[in-house]
């Protein structure tokens, strides 16, 4: 089944402790169906210093599931992905304004 959210995309969190936060995602994996996203989901790591990094409060950004998260339309809003046919490729689009998201 095709991705409806891939690497790159900007999107917006659905539900959680950080419902309403945008970000771009990092990593996507499907086998699990979560994705990292940056500036959502961020736990604090206490790292010991050592010799190759330093030490104390690390924010580490943790996955998501991909159902608490919907794509950011050009308008800012959020938005379903569907997918069509255009000439022979398969492309989605935002469901709300109907444009084509790949380019």
């Amino acid at each position: 089944m095709a991705a409806k959210l891939r690497k790159g995309d900007k999107v917006i969190c659905l539900a959680g402790k950080d419902k309403g936060l945008q970000g771009t995602i990092l990593t996507v994996d499907p086998k699990s169906g979560k994705a990292v996203v940056e500036g959502v989901n961020v736990a604090i790591r206490h790292t010991r210093q050592s010799q190759t990094s330093q030490g104390g409060r690390i924010s580490k950004p943790m996955p998501i599931q991909l159902s608490n998260l919907s794509l950011v339309d050009a308008n800012g809003k959020a938005t379903r992905v569907g997918f069509k046919i255009e000439g022979d490729k398969k492309v989605r689009f935002a469901k709300t304004t109907g444009d084509v998201i790949d380019a």
